[in-house]
């Protein structure tokens, strides 16, 4: 029985890397984090107790905590402060993870000149760049403070120096997958190193009530890069998203502590740097006198903000036998299921051997199911040739059978839509409130929604030879 206890004291157990999951035998696959090759031996696991020790500070009641100390402080940026809740915590860890060339060092550098104060100095170190080209960008977006300090550095302990050098109220690390703690072992940006670089600078951020904003990579499927363990330990994650070819940005709340995460900030790239846009929705919007076949204005939500989108189709008879379906900025599964729904539901036969081209204005994306009933009637405009009416919005989720479902925020776009100045509105029923002066007309499937196409130019081919006879 003694040999019996020894042996099983002594078996090894494994443990995954990347979120550390425990299990006594070894795995491909982590069932925990679904990780591919993270579960590593790291020897029998040792029973230890922890004594009590003394404490640093004593237990309050919570009515006793003075919360003055976690007031946000403006970061000079309106549409990022929307994102965070009203500006940056002290103490509060903020990672921004974006693809390359979205533009977050831009943002961030204009976010460090902005934040600079005489009370208040900012660090920005860079580890992918030299001190000399980071200046020449700000000369660029005229990000210059006298009280923004700028280095560049991979060496965790170096930075650690700057800190104390320095004593920022805010600290901007570009990026935390380039620099590296000499004490542990592995390349910088591997999993070992990005957690000792985050744990620290998290721990300096607590102790020095300084808000810390880092920088992070992302991987071709658009996660970020290194362990799952980063995005536990940070106070906000922010997804920095956008087209390369497009002017608009947005930066997402995925995790915030200090507000809400549904929450988008939209911003503009340009020759000289990026603002913010507190009126976006011109950009997704094509101002013509007169309607065009093909095309549908919807009002779509990006966390709580109401955006106003055009959704614009065209069909053109197909010269091989499989005919395209070709869409940008809109999910290719949708208008696939609004194809569908034409032809069973709505009886336009004329859209299955016609090459048909889906998109939207602006490079904004629309993944919503609100934005249906607009990619529907887009759809059937091309294919009939006939324009909507003028200043018109259609707001709704298309079923299979053909039916028209409710959407959430009805009123928010509603508003919106009149905010801008459009007059007519097809919605599913019971809308609510609807704003003075706006005539809305309620739709229970795709037949009454298709009633707005005037029927003298409309173009329905014969079902099949069965309708012909």
């Amino acid at each position: 029985m003694a040999a019996r206890t020894k042996t099983t004291k002594d078996r090894p157990s494994y443990r995954c890397t990347e979120c550390g999951w425990q299990t006594a035998k070894w795995l491909g696959r982590c069932p925990e984090c679904q990780a591919w090759g993270t579960v590593e031996e790291y020897g029998a696991p040792a029973v230890r107790t922890t004594a009590p020790g003394r404490v640093t500070s004593s237990a309050l009641p919570i009515g006793q905590v003075d919360g003055r100390q976690a007031t946000a402080r403006s970061t000079g940026v309106p549409e990022l402060d929307r994102v965070l809740g009203g500006g940056l915590v002290p103490g509060a860890v903020v990672l921004l993870a974006g693809e390359p060339g979205v533009g977050k060092s831009t943002l961030l550098l204009d976010v460090a000149a902005k934040a600079a104060s005489d009370e208040h100095r900012t660090l920005y170190v860079t580890g992918e760049e030299s001190a000399s080209q980071v200046r020449m960008r700000a000369d660029r977006i005229h990000a210059l403070h006298d009280h923004l300090y700028l280095a560049a550095e991979t060496d965790l302990a170096a930075v650690l120096g700057h800190l104390d050098a320095v004593k920022p109220s805010l600290l901007i690390l570009d990026s935390v997958q380039t620099v590296a703690s000499p004490e542990i072992d592995g390349a910088p940006g591997g999993m070992a190193q990005v957690r000792e670089v985050a744990g620290a600078l998290i721990r300096a951020s607590k102790d020095r009530g300084m808000a810390t904003l880092l920088v992070g990579h992302v991987t071709k499927d658009g996660a970020i890069a290194g362990p799952r363990l980063l995005e536990h330990l940070v106070d906000v994650v922010l997804h920095f998203e956008g087209d390369r070819h497009a002017r608009l940005r947005l930066v997402r709340g995925v995790k915030n502590r200090y507000g809400a995460t549904d929450e988008v900030g939209c911003f503009e790239l340009h020759d000289e740097g990026i603002t913010g846009l507190a009126d976006p929705s011109g950009l997704f919007l094509t101002r013509r006198d007169e309607p065009v076949p093909g095309t549908c204005l919807t009002v779509t939500l990006e966390g709580r903000r109401p955006l106003v989108a055009e959704v614009q189709a065209l069909t053109v008879d197909s010269q091989i036998p499989s005919p395209r379906r070709t869409t940008s900025g809109l999910e290719t599964s949708r208008v696939s299921m609004m194809l569908a729904v034409l032809e069973q539901r709505g009886r336009i036969s004329a859209l299955g051997k016609r090459d048909i081209y889906s998109a939207t204005v602006g490079g904004v994306r629309l993944s919503e199911p609100a934005a249906d009933l607009a990619i529907a009637l887009a759809l059937a405009s091309a294919a009939s040739d006939t324009p909507l009416p003028k200043n018109l919005v259609a707001i709704g989720e298309v079923g299979l059978a053909g039916e028209v479902r409710r959407v959430t925020g009805v009123q928010r776009r509603l508003a919106e839509a009149h905010r801008l100045g459009f007059t007519h509105a097809l919605v599913p029923g019971d809308p609510g409130k609807v704003p003075p002066g706006m005539k809305v007309l309620e739709v229970a499937d795709m037949g009454d929604a298709l009633r707005v196409l005037p029927r003298s130019r409309r173009r329905e081919a014969p079902r099949d030879a069965e309708d012909r006879r």
